[in-house]
C-alpha cells in the first residue's frame, strides 16, 4: 500500500471502531494519531533504507511485529497515563493496520499469507539497490501508476478502491475530523509568517 492508502485504511478501521465502541465519530486529534500512525513504519523503514543506508530494505525495525507490539502498549499507557485514552487507540489501531496492509496485497496477488518481512531481526529482507528517497520512490510508484492507469480490476486495485471509497464516506460521515486541526495550524503558521 502506498502511504495515503495506509492513512485511509487506518482511518476506516479506527472510525469503525470509534463507531461501535463509543458511539460517537472520531476527534480532531485521534483522526491525527490514527493517520500518522498508519503512515510511520513507512516513514522509518523506507527513510532509513533508501535515505541514509541504514537498513538491508524498507522493512525491518518500524514494520517488525517484534517491535510493534511493546510500541504499540507504551504509547497506550503513556496516552492513558496523560488522561487521553482516545489517542493511544488511534495509534494502535493505525499502527499495526499498516502491517496488515503490507501482507493483505500480497495475499490478493499470490494467494499466499506472508508475514516473513514483519520478524525484523529474526527475518531480515533484501531490498533493491540503495537509491535516495526520491529514486526509490519513482522506482515503486512507476509500476503502481501504470497499473492503475490502464484500469486492470486486480483483486488488489478493487480493494484499494473499495478502502479509499470507504474512508472518504466515513470522514464525511463523521464531519470531516482533522479539517480544523489543518485549518488552525495553517492560520498559525500564516499569522508566524506575517
Amino acid at each position: 500500500m502506498w502511504p495515503w492508502e495506509h492513512a485511509l485504511f487506518g482511518y476506516v478501521g479506527y472510525s469503525l471502531v470509534c463507531h461501535a465502541y463509543y458511539r460517537d465519530s472520531p476527534g480532531e486529534y485521534d483522526t491525527a494519531v490514527v493517520l500518522l500512525a498508519a503512515v510511520l513504519p513507512d516513514v522509518i523503514d523506507k527513510t532509513l533504507f533508501w535515505q541514509f543506508d541504514v537498513f538491508h530494505s524498507g522493512y525491518a525495525l518500524a514494520h517488525s511485529i517484534l517491535v510493534t507490539v511493546p510500541l504499540v502498549v507504551g504509547v497506550g499507557l503513556l496516552a492513558r497515563g496523560g488522561g487521553r485514552p482516545t489517542l493511544g487507540l488511534a495509534f494502535a489501531i493505525g499502527y499495526p493496520l499498516h502491517l496488515v496492509g503490507d501482507v493483505l496485497p500480497i495475499y490478493l496477488s499470490s494467494g499466499e499469507w506472508t508475514i516473513q518481512h514483519l520478524l525484523w531481526p529474526v527475518v531480515v529482507i533484501e531490498g533493491q539497490e540503495r537509491a535516495s528517497l526520491l529514486e526509490g520512490f519513482r522506482h515503486n510508484f512507476v509500476p503502481y501508476l501504470q497499473a492503475v492507469i490502464a484500469l486492470e480490476p486486480t483483486p488488489a486495485l478493487l480493494v484499494q478502491l473499495g478502502i479509499g471509497l470507504a474512508a472518504v464516506g466515513l470522514w464525511i460521515v463523521d464531519g470531516w475530523p482533522g479539517c480544523r486541526l489543518v485549518v488552525r495550524w495553517n492560520r498559525g503558521l500564516y499569522e508566524r509568517l506575517s
